[in-house]
Parts: C-alpha cells; sequence; structure tokens
C-alpha cells in the first residue's frame, strides 16, 4: 500500500543510481514533477519525461550518477528565514554541498532560492 509517493520515488532513484543505471520510471504526480524539477535545474538528474500508461502516467527520468543520498523529510518542519542554517546542518553533509528542496508561497524550489527570495515554508526533502 502506498503511503508517500515522493519518498517511493526518491528512494528508485536513490537506488537506480547507486547500481549504475542510466534510467528509471517513476508514479507521476504535480508535486513529484516540481520536485524533478528542482533536481533537474540543479544538475543531479538528467531530462525527464511523461510516459502514458493509461493510469496516469509515468515518469521516465534520465540519471547522471550524481545523486549519493536523498529522502523525504516527515515530519514536514515549518522553516523560518532565520533557521534555514540549523537545517543545512541536520540534513546536508558540508556547508554548499547538496541542497534542502521545500515547498513556499512561490512554490516548491530549494533552499538557496528560498533564501534570495526571502520566503520559507515547509521541507519536503534534502539531496545531495
Amino acid at each position: 500500500m502506498l503511503q508517500d509517493p515522493l519518498a517511493d520515488v526518491l528512494s528508485v532513484i536513490k537506488n537506480a543510481d547507486r547500481v549504475g543505471k542510466t534510467s528509471c520510471i517513476t508514479r507521476a504526480s504535480n508535486e513529484i514533477k516540481a520536485v524533478l524539477k528542482v533536481l533537474q535545474d540543479n544538475g543531479y538528474i538528467g531530462a525527464f519525461e511523461l510516459v502514458d500508461d493509461g493510469r496516469g502516467g509515468k515518469f521516465k527520468i534520465e540519471l547522471k550518477g550524481k545523486i549519493l543520498d536523498t529522502n523525504v523529510i516527515k515530519p514536514r518542519f515549518s522553516i523560518a528565514l532565520d533557521e534555514f542554517e540549523k537545517w543545512e546542518k541536520r540534513y546536508l553533509p558540508a556547508r554548499n554541498i547538496g541542497l534542502l528542496v521545500l515547498t513556499t508561497p512561490k512554490g516548491i524550489i530549494e533552499h538557496k532560492k528560498a533564501k534570495e527570495l526571502h520566503v520559507g515554508g515547509k521541507l519536503v526533502c534534502f539531496v545531495y
């Protein structure tokens, strides 16, 4: 039974990347698409496309072999402008390595862009 679709997608990506696959197929949703777009913009994955399977579709994702670890953050902690460093220390291995993905009023974005836009939000996942 499916509990967290985003967690399943990130696990598929991480596991496929670790064994050296060049692509993987995962379920599709708008939230997953937004998170994949952030990962793509930051160079962690290549292109991804929606493949219609008659039941809502699936994403075919090209992998670059750059992901060491990724996972969702549960519960989805609220994060204020002055708390980014605290959460970076908790989930990322070192300064300027990796990124936190969060949902904000400006959409789903990485923490560096949220700092630039001066918005807080809720943590969704991390990747490095």
